[in-house]
């Protein structure tokens, strides 16, 4: 008997700043350019994000040596400010991302639906390297 239940992924990070920033700095455009990128050869040369239920955002994710790119895109399910954003990612794929206030830090943790094409393994390191690359912007900027 074949299942469409999908293969839950998560990765976390604790933040050295407060929740606010931390929203702030995943939520923002201006931001998400700065750190939406898994290593030093990729970058994200262009974000828009309609941050709230219904709202589409899309971040344009190029190898900076123009070999390959993608649009990184979805619509948000819910969005609770400075706690949660839930949304869906354009090939059905659903991700949960929650933002836990601990004093002066903050912890973020991703739960995404893997997609079928790469392993387990390689997904969960490229989004955690996503995530370490942000932690690192937010927390020296």
């Amino acid at each position: 008997m074949e299942t469409n239940q999908s293969t839950k992924v998560t990765v976390q990070a604790v933040i050295q700043a407060p929740v606010e920033k931390v929203w702030k700095y995943w939520t923002e455009p201006a931001h998400i350019t700065k750190w939406n990128q898994p290593s030093e050869e990729w970058h994200a040369p262009r974000a828009e994000n309609d941050l709230q239920a219904g709202g589409k955002f899309l971040t344009r994710l190029e190898a900076k040596d123009g070999s390959m790119g993608f649009d990184f895109a979805g619509v948000y399910d819910a969005v609770k400010q400075h706690e949660a954003i839930s949304y869906t990612l354009e090939d059905g794929r659903k991700v949960d991302i929650t933002f836990a206030a601990q004093g002066n830090e903050t912890k973020v943790v991703e739960i995404f639906d893997a997609e079928s094409t790469h392993p387990v393994e390689f997904q969960q390191a490229g989004w955690q390297a996503i995530l370490d690359s942000f932690k690192k912007y937010t927390e020296e900027s």
